[in-house]
């Protein structure tokens, strides 16, 4: 669950805020009167959520994505070593 706080209290408490974004891993939303909302998160996290929008935004893509996702929870499929993949793919050096 996201920790909310007003902007006075962020202020006061920012590097409070920030060690429990930054271990929770969960946003910190900040509040501040006749502003619209911003959230503090990691900026990993940013960019894999930024990532993960590219990747499925297009349907065909997404479909077989969460496709692959359910086989997975399945556990259909054993797990393959990243090197393995990469030289399946002939990306090796």
């Amino acid at each position: 669950m996201a920790t909310r706080a007003t902007y006075s209290r962020a202020r006061a408490n920012f590097a409070k805020i920030w060690n429990e974004v930054e271990n929770s891993r969960e946003p910190a939303i900040l509040e501040r009167r006749g502003h619209e909302s911003m959230a503090l998160l990691p900026a990993d996290e940013l960019s894999s959520l930024q990532e993960t929008a590219h990747l499925l935004r297009s349907p065909k893509n997404a479909a077989r994505l969460l496709a692959a996702l359910a086989r997975s929870k399945r556990q259909e499929t054993s797990a393959v070593e990243l090197e393995t993949l990469i030289e399946g793919m002939g990306l090796s050096d």
